[in-house]
């Protein structure tokens, strides 16, 4: 692939990022992804300060590849997040969950590509403003938090690039070739991918997890829990309460205190598939095997290079 923006300014092969998930994007998953070529990210969000430097210490020792770390900047312990980047020579962020004008100067500063997550116009403007270097446009059929505007995939890309001049990368709802070459015809330089890459053997997900998303049908995710932070989850005990005390009208305090603390790491890390949030995209009714990473890019670009011959055929 020639001329594509996003695999000059990471230096890639493949224009695939990794999304950078909590309790399922360790050194593992990105520098195996890094290392097929694609993009890999360390999660951040569900790591402490000192659990992140020794997972991009383990990530430099397993790739010689170009890997990021992903912030959510919501992270209560941020500032010793981003010296830690900074400390270890980190050349890309993304950035989500919060105003990107806070940290992209710092950032930016210290010679950082800074990517920032967004799932409206608006707000791929606003970032864009900050300076960032591109941003990630993100559907409401990903999996995890998500936007309150619900703007799909397909209808968001091509309005965010008419918006904008930085790349574009699309996400939510893309795990396979023909979905990375409709976001590309749409508009977007690149795709971010987390869902097939949650189900694969180097994500740090409990494996339990991992059986849910390939065992997940459409219909079986939905967005909720929106008066917080909107997240899209797998149906389960836990789903079935919620819905049981919105039926009740409940106040924030309520809903805070059924979400309680931990939710996802139950869920995603721990395995408990009753009582765990358990987060992941629409697109999970399309995976169907656990595979290694390596597995999963070379099957994606193997897709989008054979349907990008046949599309004359259309």
């Amino acid at each position: 692939m020639t001329n594509n923006k996003i695999i000059d300014l990471f230096s890639i092969k493949f224009p695939i990022i990794q999304g950078g998930m909590v309790w399922v994007s360790g050194w593992k998953l990105a520098s195996a992804v890094s290392n097929a070529g694609g993009l890999g990210l360390i999660g951040a969000g569900s790591m402490y300060p000192e659990v992140l430097r020794e997972h991009i210490q383990k990530c430099k020792n397993a790739t010689d590849k170009p890997f990021g770390v992903n912030v959510p900047m919501l992270y209560p312990q941020i500032e010793e997040i981003m010296k830690i980047i900074v400390d270890e020579g980190i050349k890309i962020v993304f950035t989500s969950a919060g105003n990107p004008k806070i940290w992209t100067p710092f950032l930016k500063e210290k010679g950082i590509t800074v990517v920032h997550v967004v799932s409206s116009v608006k707000f791929a403007l606003k970032a864009e403003a900050t300076g960032v270097d591109a941003i990630v446009c993100e559907g409401f059929e990903a999996g995890g938090h998500n936007g309150r505007e619900e703007n799909t995939t397909f209808t968001l890309i091509p309005m965010v690039k008419e918006a904008v001049q930085i790349p574009v990368i699309a996400a939510g709802g893309i795990a396979t070739g023909r979905g990375m070459l409709a976001a590309m015809v749409l508009g977007a330089d690149g795709v971010q991918i987390g869902s097939r890459f949650a189900a694969t053997i180097e994500s740090s997900a409990h494996q339990k997890f991992k059986e849910s998303i390939v065992n997940a049908k459409d219909g079986d995710t939905q967005l909720t829990l929106k008066e917080l932070a909107p997240v899209r989850l797998i149906k389960n005990k836990f789903y079935d309460e919620v819905q049981l005390l919105y039926q009740q009208n409940p106040s924030l305090k309520e809903l805070q205190k059924l979400l309680g603390r931990a939710r996802a790491k139950k869920g995603i890390f721990e395995g408990d598939l009753e009582n765990g949030e358990l987060e992941i995209g629409q697109i999970a009714g399309l995976i169907h095997q656990i595979k290694s990473a390596k597995e999963v890019v070379e099957a994606i670009m193997k897709e989008f290079e054979t349907v990008k011959q046949n599309i004359n055929s259309l």
